[in-house]
């Protein structure tokens, strides 16, 4: 199987001195704790009525949102995940999340209620 490229607005061209516009991927650089700004709320959408504490905002590379994931899910001794630059913690921890994140030199922002 050969390896596909994700190319915009053009499925094929006849031209043989066409150039494709390709996407491109690349993930920004972690910012430092205390340049970002986090938003800690509750949400109770789509998951059957069930509680779980939403951090939003971060903006970084995978490898640093997981690690910070990793940290807060073992504080709180719960499960969770983190992807798509936000991290799900399962149950009621929003306080004890923004405390934290304080901690660990992070701004945040209280959303909702």
């Amino acid at each position: 199987m050969g390896k596909k490229k994700k190319r915009i607005d053009i499925v094929y061209s006849t031209n043989p001195n066409y150039e494709y516009e390709e996407e491109e991927t690349f993930e920004q650089e972690t910012l430092e704790p205390s340049e970002q700004l986090l938003y800690v709320s509750i949400d109770r959408k789509q998951r059957k009525g069930k509680e779980v504490t939403l951090i939003e905002g971060f903006v970084g590379m995978k490898e640093d949102l997981n690690e910070l994931s990793k940290f807060l899910k073992s504080s709180c001794g719960v499960g969770g995940t983190a992807k798509d630059g936000e991290i799900i913690i399962q149950g009621n921890f929003r306080d004890k999340v923004i405390e934290l994140l304080n901690k660990k030199g992070y701004k945040t922002k209280r959303k909702g209620g």
